[in-house]
């Protein structure tokens, strides 16, 4: 449970990195380097059970695909074919990646 939440607040931290342009802007960064320390603290603590490259693709697989969703919803950045297509792609690697632990 600690690395999903690691991972949404990947999302949310990279948000507020967008909104803090470039760390000009006070209050979006303040809040992109709150969440950014307790991603990776959470991260580090999920780390101590899980394997190394299991527990980082997921948090990163959770940032990076729910980071799109936000760009698409919230941003109003494209949702062309070949942006979907790629998040797909990441969602098929973290699935296969949790496939292979239990063979």
């Amino acid at each position: 449970m600690s690395l999903v939440i690691a991972g949404l607040l990947e999302v949310v931290w990279a948000y507020f990195m967008k909104q803090s342009a470039g760390f000009t802007r006070i209050v979006p960064t303040i809040a992109c380097l709150v969440t950014m320390v307790a991603s990776f603290g959470l991260l580090a603590f999920a780390m101590r059970s899980l394997p190394l490259g299991s527990s980082y693709m997921i948090w990163t697989g959770i940032g990076a695909v729910g980071a799109f969703f936000v760009g698409i919803a919230v941003m109003g950045e494209p949702a062309n074919l070949p942006r979907i297509a790629a998040a797909a792609l990441i969602v098929s690697g973290l699935a296969l990646m949790k496939f292979s632990q239990s063979a």
